[in-house]
């Protein structure tokens, strides 16, 4: 199941969008829903670090965990 939502965009963006979209025979639609599913990968990945930094334990440098067994360098 999809769901719909309306977003209001400044003139410029959507004039951009819309030359895009114009240009390469896709929809405004579908450049929109790439840039929300590439924002949320960057954020979810930006989350899951800062929750790692936060947790004590042990760190290793790089060089570190190539010598660790199992992990091909």
């Amino acid at each position: 199941m999809s769901s719909m939502i309306a977003i209001r965009l400044p003139a410029e963006i959507d004039e951009r969008l819309t030359a895009l979209a114009k240009r390469t025979g896709r929809t405004k639609t579908y450049y929109a829903r790439e840039a929300i599913l590439r924002f949320i990968d960057d954020m979810e990945d930006t989350y899951i670090t800062v929750e790692r930094l936060e947790r004590a334990g042990r760190r290793l440098s790089m060089k570190e965990a190539e010598k660790e067994p199992g992990v091909d360098g």
